[in-house]
């Protein structure tokens, strides 16, 4: 019997096992790093152990170091949850060497599956449909389209679609050199790219006693770069015959290893029905949620139990419903889905459980890591919640997790969530055309919830809040209206700039006849505290939640979220950049440079590439020029904010040899 379970992980997923150990009256074990000291998963379990450094490779990869912990905690089981060692092999070894049992399949199972050339090879054998593998250095035109892929990891890390035959070299270094600091292991290969392919996956469950359930599908088609964003069970594509099919396929994965335990096996689909094994993920995945809504099964305490050696009973039990997850990232999609980093001052999402298994058939739950003054750094996943919506149909569901995403109030750091809320309601995705091209088709739908006129009246009520707030705490007269006069007079003046640049003049004055806005007609003030104003526009009554920090001003209503920077009247001095300054955009590493000091650069040329959070970044030049300042080399570590590089046209220069 399992007494004790320590988590080799962090955030949502340790959450996310805590739940299921407590259920089951299990003690639990964190592990942390410096970063992650006040993270919410340290405080939930009931011990917790210091793992010294910040970056995964001093901390969460180091099994040494989780394998002491867990015994100086008295620990008696280990949960990998997933990333980090949850599919290496020698740590499952490890775990095993030192009495501890392993809450997963054994290391030869994670061993073979680990290497998908391997797998591949394998499971075709056994009748699995596979696509061959290709030889980078053998690609011809006629394999064109191809995709490359580390042979080691996932999560899309070491992933480049290659259409043209002169792009291949640079896709394998750039997708090598990837794979080798994400996953240790530089190993790539090749194989077709399956243009409107379906990402369609079967979750397993085993135990040691041989029996298999296939616990239903998922479909995660909707992707950035080759990363997940919304999941959904059961998938829209798959029929009767299709899923039968799927299922005997993952059974024989499976039992081609003698798995135990929970897995995913992957496969890429096409209209036509036609699938093919990707991968098989030997660990629990991000998005098991839905199968747990669609299912009402505890995928965590099922893992426990097989881990007990308990026997699974009959039959799985029938799926009802549907259920859609959106991975909430703190990134901004129409930057390139360039991560975020920051103070996550406020975070609110409307949900009716969290991390439990539902008992009813409609609601919304939200699996989440993080807390009001949770910090963002650039160690790791920028994923702050998983938002599960289920409902009867597949188009309640839907209509379900949009509202509940448009209703959530985050504040501090960009996030994708205006992009979550359109894809949901997009006639194409509620349609069930879903497939891996879905931005390249429809674009990236990062358009704000807020219009021209909702940033407007948020603007308003910004200012009007601030207002209030000065008048509360003012030491005279504190009852009047900001700005109040007898006569008409100057008005009240504040300029904002949201998130995308737009800048917004508030002008306003407070008269007899009430509030007037200048650019704004037919608007009357009903009420304003320094958190919460309400308008009437047209007559129509709305209420804008304020929430105000330092140089910030997050603004929610109805109409959309708003996060606007207050422009001070005055410039302090020498805070201004020079034209063309290219600033990093979260902290990182340069990882190598594509021109120097005096280049003659066009538009969209890449100039270098900055790794945070283990994915590569691209700067590229905003337009034709010269560059004429590289503070930067390749190895050197830079803040959010510094100055990568200066571009700048030829005509600004007075001298031309003032650009060499």
């Amino acid at each position: 019997m399992i007494e004790n379970v320590l988590v080799a992980n962090r955030g949502e997923i340790a959450l996310r096992v805590f739940r299921s150990c407590r259920d089951a009256g299990i003690g639990t074990v964190a592990v942390y790093s410096d970063a992650d000291a006040a993270s919410p998963h340290v405080s939930a379990a009931d011990a917790a152990v210091r793992l010294p450094g910040e970056t995964p490779g001093e901390t969460y990869l180091r099994a040494d170091l989780i394998v002491d912990a867990a015994r100086q905690a008295g620990a008696d089981a280990v949960h990998p949850g997933y990333g980090f060692l949850s599919e290496n092999a020698d740590f499952a070894r490890a775990v095993g060497a030192a009495g501890l049992t392993w809450i997963g399949p054994s290391p030869e199972a994670i061993e073979t599956m680990g290497s998908k050339v391997e797998s591949k090879r394998l499971l075709g054998e056994a009748g699995v449909p596979v696509l061959p593998e290709l030889d980078p250095g053998q690609v011809t035109e006629s394999d064109l389209p191809v995709l490359v892929k580390a042979s080691s990891g996932g999560g899309g890390r070491g992933m480049r679609v290659v259409r043209e035959l002169a792009d291949l070299p640079s896709a394998v270094d750039s997708a090598s050199a990837e794979a080798a600091s994400a996953f240790g292991d530089p190993t790539v290969f090749c194989e077709r790219y399956v243009d409107h392919g379906r990402h369609i996956e079967v979750q397993i469950m085993a135990d040691i006693h041989g029996t298999v359930w296939a616990l239903g599908e998922r479909e995660c088609s909707i992707q950035r770069r080759h990363q997940k964003v919304i999941e959904e069970a059961p998938s829209p594509l798959v029929g009767t015959t299709m899923r039968e099919n799927l299922f005997a396929a993952a059974r024989t994965a499976a039992k081609a290893i003698d798995y135990v335990g929970a897995g995913t096996v992957e496969f890429l689909a096409t209209e036509t029905g036609e699938f093919f094994f990707l991968e098989m993920n030997t660990r629990l995945q991000v998005e098991h949620p839905v199968t747990e809504c669609t299912t009402g099964l505890d995928l965590v305490d099922l893992q426990l139990r097989v881990a007990e050696g308990e026997a699974l009973q009959g039959e799985p039990p029938p799926r009802e419903g549907h259920a859609i997850e959106a991975r909430l990232y703190a990134e901004d999609p129409a930057g390139e889905w360039r991560p975020q980093t920051g103070t996550l001052h406020r975070f609110r999402i409307p949900c009716d459980i969290e991390f439990a298994v539902p008992v009813s058939r409609t609601g919304i739950r939200v699996d989440s890591g993080v807390a009001d003054g949770f910090v963002i750094g650039t160690h790791y996943d920028p994923m702050l919640a998983k938002v599960i919506s289920w409902a009867p149909s597949r188009t309640a569901a839907a209509r379900a997790l949009a509202g509940a995403l448009a209703r959530a109030q985050l504040h501090g750091v960009t996030t994708n969530r205006d992009l979550l809320v359109n894809v949901v309601r997009h006639p194409a995705f509620l349609a069930g055309d879903t497939d891996t091209g879905f931005f390249e088709r429809h674009g990236v739908l990062a358009t704000p919830l807020a219009d021209a006129h909702a940033e407007r009246l948020c603007g308003l009520a910004a200012a009007l809040a601030e207002a209030a707030a000065n008048r509360r705490e003012a030491r005279v007269l504190g009852g009047l209206p900001s700005g109040w006069r007898n006569l008409a007079a100057a008005p009240q003046h504040k300029t904002y700039v949201t998130a995308r640049g737009t800048e917004h003049d508030v002008r306003y004055r407070f008269t007899r006849a009430g509030l007037t806005v200048e650019e704004l007609t037919g608007i009357e003030l009903v009420s304003a505290e320094p958190g919460l104003v309400v308008l009437a526009d047209g007559g129509v009554r709305r209420t804008f939640t304020v929430g105000r920090y330092p140089g910030l001003v997050v603004v929610d209503s109805p109409l959309g979220t708003v996060t606007l920077t207050p422009v001070p009247r005055f410039t302090e001095p020498g805070t201004e950049l020079a034209p063309g300054s290219l600033v990093a955009p979260m902290p990182g590493t340069v990882v190598r440079l594509a021109v120097t000091k005096g280049d003659t650069v066009k538009a969209g040329a890449p100039l270098l590439w900055l790794e945070a959070m283990k994915m590569e970044h691209r700067v590229a030049a905003p337009a034709d020029g010269v560059v004429t300042e590289l503070p930067v080399e390749a190895g050197r570590q830079v803040e959010q904010g510094a100055v990568l590089a200066v571009v700048r046209a030829r005509g600004e220069f007075p001298d031309e040899q003032e650009a060499q």
